[in-house]
């Protein structure tokens, strides 16, 4: 035990000199990566790896939201942020959402967090729910309900599997970026 710990210890000091030690994590998926895909036709291919790239953007950005809805929810309302902060019809469609997934034991992943249960376009009507606590960082709902809107349908294709044309990729990326600015990131 004592040596391992001499070698991270020593692994550190080089990392911190910029010399790699170990692995590299991406070089390892993009392997992995390969060889489940080696299979298909060199389209298929190509185009999931295009998707790949809006489905990462679309996956961080839905769970940066999520995040910020709940850090601002949690501000103002404490412990009871979900049944103070979130409309019913939210609550109970989320909580509705997590019994089935509790229900599907075999299915693993995350089932505590009802923010998680919410739908991408619940998230809009939460923060206008709770309008007074994101003026800081949103220009009007408006704004908010269209690009939230766009960016629900264009998720939807991504999650069912549909290419989208570089146009659509060149809208969801400028409308992340917007956000992005707004908020801070």
């Amino acid at each position: 035990m004592f040596r391992g710990l001499l070698f991270e210890a020593d692994a550190e000091k080089l990392r911190q000199a910029g010399i790699r030690v170990g692995s590299d994590q991406r070089e390892v998926e993009a392997r992995l990566l390969e060889e489940a895909m080696a299979p298909f036709s060199l389209d298929l291919r190509n185009a999931a790896l295009q998707m790949a790239r809006l489905y990462a953007l679309l996956y961080c950005f839905e769970n940066a939201v999520r995040q910020l809805v709940k850090e601002r929810l949690q501000e103002k309302f404490k412990a009871d942020w979900w049944s103070k902060g979130v409309p019913q019809k939210v609550q109970t469609f989320a909580e509705g959402r997590q019994q089935s997934a509790q229900q599907d034991s075999w299915l693993e992943g995350e089932k505590t967090d009802l923010l998680g249960f919410v739908e991408f376009g619940h998230l809009a009507d939460i923060v206008t729910s709770n309008w007074e606590d994101f003026t800081d960082l949103v220009p009007t709902q408006r704004w908010l309900k269209q690009r939230m809107d766009e960016l629900e349908k264009a998720r939807n294709f991504v999650a069912h599997n549909r290419l989208l044309l570089p146009s659509e990729f060149d809208r969801i990326e400028m409308y992340v970026a917007d956000w992005n600015r707004m908020v801070g990131l």
